[in-house]
């Protein structure tokens, strides 16, 4: 650095001696350069100001009159004025940077203020999300619990569901036990003794013995009805029998009473199922039966029992009027009811239940229980109508 400084000091020099020693015209292009060299050096105006004042001490110039030493006075200050314009210019640049730095500053200050303002108005709102998402999780852990003791209030009123339809059916039980065992046989000696005063009377008494012929035609009819609702309640065949012979009898009495033709195809590996199951599948063919001669206007019904895989499928499908599934699911009577108990039974012994129809299409109900036995060979499967029953 410092030589380059006295390399620049000589320069100076001599650079002015030229100037002051030239004639009437002046070359001020050595001077800028001079100073445009003074600019890349870090130099400052006074410190091109010593040099300047050191080079006029240096120069040795021959006498001079005083017309000629104000000239050359003028060509020293013009000299140095030139050197100096490229400091002052760096100067001009540095305070338009400093200005320009400024107004930066103070955009950056506005900007810094403006983002504190934004930073706390997001703390807020991040306190504000903090207490929604804690209300959240709580709503949430709430509605959880909510949940599960919804479900386990539904399980137990299922269980409560399945436990009083068992001990419904238990009762039938009994009740048709009784009215079979003990009032139709009553019934059945009353109309025994009434035979045998029948058969005592002399041929006077006429009025006497058609008294007692219409007391045996009501005890008969007692009779009569009284097993009808012992076998509606529970039939005896079910238990002494078998689901197959059950559904015959049933069938049979269903084809009297309504003129609805019933075709059966089953196989006899359904009697080697569980009593609970077998009273499950005589319940759901009752059932849909039922809805058919009250609901349906169908002239026939098909049900159809089949072994697939490990397990056991119903099907009843008529050629009714059908009905909305929907509309019946929510509303409200027997036909809904009926449709509630056939599902809650079928879900009692762990199967499946659905049931299609739609206006004009008639109605198919589909079963599908798990066997609870080991896995029975198919039998022979067999129809059954009207007129073989």
């Amino acid at each position: 650095m410092k030589l380059k400084l006295s390399r620049l000091s000589q320069n100076h020099r001599t650079a002015l001696r030229k100037c002051l020693s030239e004639g009437e015209a002046i070359d001020l292009e050595t001077a800028r350069k001079l100073g445009e060299r003074a600019v890349k050096m870090g130099l400052e105006t006074l410190d091109l100001a010593k040099m300047h004042e050191e080079a006029l001490l240096h120069v040795k110039l021959p006498r001079q009159t005083l017309r000629i030493g104000k000239r050359m006075v003028r060509r020293g200050v013009a000299f140095f004025a030139e050197a100096v314009i490229p400091l002052e210019g760096t100067h001009r640049g540095v305070q338009e940077a400093n200005e320009h730095l400024k107004l930066l500053l103070e955009t950056l200050t506005e900007r810094t203020v403006e983002l504190a303002k934004s930073n706390e108005t997001l703390k807020g709102e991040i306190v504000q999300r903090r207490v929604v998402e804690d209300s959240l999780r709580v709503s949430e852990l709430t509605t959880s619990q909510l949940l599960t003791k919804s479900r386990q209030m539904q399980e137990e009123l299922r269980h409560l569901s399945r436990r009083l339809i068992a001990a419904q059916e238990e009762e039938r039980r009994r009740i048709s036990r009784d009215l079979h065992d003990v009032v139709v046989q009553t019934l059945t000696g009353i109309n025994l003794r009434l035979a045998g005063l029948k058969s005592e009377t002399t041929k006077g008494s006429r009025d006497l013995q058609k008294k007692i012929a219409a007391t045996q035609r009501l005890v008969e009819k007692s009779v009569e009805v009284v097993h009808r609702f012992a076998r509606d309640l529970r039939p005896t065949l079910l238990d002494d029998l078998g689901l197959i012979p059950a559904l015959k009898s049933y069938f049979e009495d269903f084809m009297a009473q309504s003129g609805i033709r019933v075709f059966l195809v089953a196989y006899a590996g359904l009697e080697k199922l569980r009593s609970e199951t077998r009273t499950v599948l005589y319940r759901v063919a009752q059932e849909a039966l039922m809805n058919a001669g009250k609901h349906s206007r169908a002239s026939e019904v098909r049900v159809r029992f089949y072994e697939e895989g490990k397990a056991v499928r119903l099907e009843i499908d008529d050629n009714g009027c059908g009905f909305e599934v929907e509309g019946a699911r929510m509303g409200r009577g027997s036909k809904r009811l009926g449709l509630l108990g056939m599902r809650e039974r079928v879900e009692m012994v762990g199967g499946s239940f659905s049931v299609e129809s739609a206006p004009g299409k008639g109605t198919a109900v589909r079963i599908r229980i798990p066997q609870r036995t080991h896995q029975s060979k198919k039998g022979k499967s067999e129809e059954l109508t009207r007129e073989n029953l």
